[in-house]
């Protein structure tokens, strides 16, 4: 259906198309996942979450497996870590900052979270907020430390402060948990940022200036061009809505989880200057809660994905959005108590076509070999292939995972539909 200028109606199907090659499903998967693949993937989708659950797989591995297929996940490390497909050092193209929670984003975007790190001492988590006020000389060694030996992980910062004490300095006495919050101050603040994680997943802390380019480090909160707090607003909810595609005021805020008085007039100059316009989609627009198309947005078309996703991936992330989209009544499981689970622990959403068809309880059960699967769910009208399909999906990600079979469970109707 061609998209013409002026109101334009869209049926719920192609707001779905347009939502899911917006996040890059429906291209052709690479025979060989590269590098640069992985970089235009993070890009694209603009930011990655991370999530500490590894029951299955770190969960920022994932979105870029559902889009492109198996891949080594040494070569998105390697983004984060300043490492090519080598090993040798190269530029950072991918660092961490609290975007969508705690997130991997494009370098180049760093800057856009100025605002956020300006504010850290007054909207950091607590324990951020008290060790800046209660210890600022911990916090003013932390970061001295860091600078002097980084890149470090918080054990290795406390390390370091203990040693500092043993040789006759100031008496710290400082606990682990103190280091630990002055860092994530610090990191919060935009003073020190990430130059990675280290194997058991700890992250290494760093100045800004050994991580980040010039250009990058001048637009940023202490820079010499800082960006205005206006100018992130409009560049993260344009940034939101050309990685959606289509979606509310709602969805374009969560994605760097702008509040509505940060987002709203930005949304309004979008709207203003033809970056965004409002379209009717039968379904999900409802007065006061418009629906907007970027200007940037895929024609709608069928879209040929397989694929399981994530349960932080951008598809999902706003469920208010995916029950919105896809019909689709969404949980995790990690957060509910077991005997209120309905569906598993670690429930991750089917995505057959442009429909959510089911959703599969999964764990990578490394010692044995095998990806377990004890609940399977299928959703109303999930087609007759739903399972075959399913499994294949299943056996496809037990390969990437390095795991020698699948256990998986009859699929059941989702009892809550």
């Amino acid at each position: 259906m061609p998209l013409t200028p002026g109101p334009a109606r869209l049926t719920l199907r192609q707001a779905r198309r347009i939502a899911l090659l917006a996040q890059g499903f429906g291209r052709r998967r690479p025979v060989t996942v590269t590098q640069q693949h992985l970089l235009a993937t993070a890009r694209r989708t603009g930011i990655t979450q991370i999530d500490s659950v590894n029951v299955l797989s770190r969960s920022h591995y994932l979105p870029s497996f559902a889009r492109l297929g198996p891949y080594d996940r040494a070569l998105l490390d390697g983004l984060r870590d300043g490492r090519g497909p080598s090993g040798r050092r190269t530029r950072h193209r991918l660092v961490e900052y609290w975007a969508h929670e705690a997130s991997l984003v494009p370098v180049e975007d760093w800057a856009l979270y100025g605002f956020r790190m300006r504010r850290a001492r007054d909207e950091a988590w607590g324990g951020m907020r008290a060790v800046a006020r209660e210890h600022p000389g911990l916090v003013e060694a932390v970061q001295e430390t860091v600078r002097a030996q980084g890149p470090m992980t918080a054990v290795e910062v406390e390390a370091a402060l203990e040693h500092a004490e043993e040789v006759g300095s100031e008496q710290w006495g400082w606990n682990w948990s103190l280091v630990k919050a002055a860092c994530e101050h610090l990191f919060w603040a935009g003073e020190l940022t990430s130059a990675g994680r280290n194997a058991q997943f700890a992250r290494l802390y760093a100045v800004p200036e050994t991580v980040l380019p010039a250009e990058v480090l001048a637009r940023g909160p202490v820079g010499e061009r800082p960006l205005p707090d206006e100018e992130a607003f409009v560049a993260l909810v344009e940034a939101g809505a050309r990685a959606h595609g289509i979606g509310t005021l709602r969805c374009f805020r969560d994605h760097a989880r702008l509040k509505v008085r940060q987002a709203r007039p930005a949304l309004e100059r979008l709207v203003a200057d033809g970056v965004l316009r409002e379209v009717e989609v039968p379904g999900w627009s409802r007065p006061g809660t418009p629906v907007y198309l970027h200007r940037d947005a895929p024609r709608p078309r069928p879209v040929g994905v397989r694929t399981l996703l994530s349960p932080f991936d951008p598809v999902v992330w706003q469920r208010e959005r995916a029950e919105a989209l896809f019909g689709f009544a969404y949980r995790i499981g990690i957060y509910t108590p077991a005997e209120q689970r309905v569906h598993g622990y670690y429930v991750l959403p089917f995505l057959l076509g442009d429909e959510l068809v089911a959703r599969v309880d999964l764990k990578a059960d490394r010692q044995a070999g095998v990806l377990r699967a004890p609940t399977v769910h299928t959703e109303p009208g999930a087609p007759a292939e739903t399972e075959a399909e399913l499994h294949a999906a299943l056996a496809e990600m037990a390969g990437w995972l390095g795991l020698d079979a699948v256990d998986a469970a009859p699929a059941r109707p989702n009892p809550e539909a």
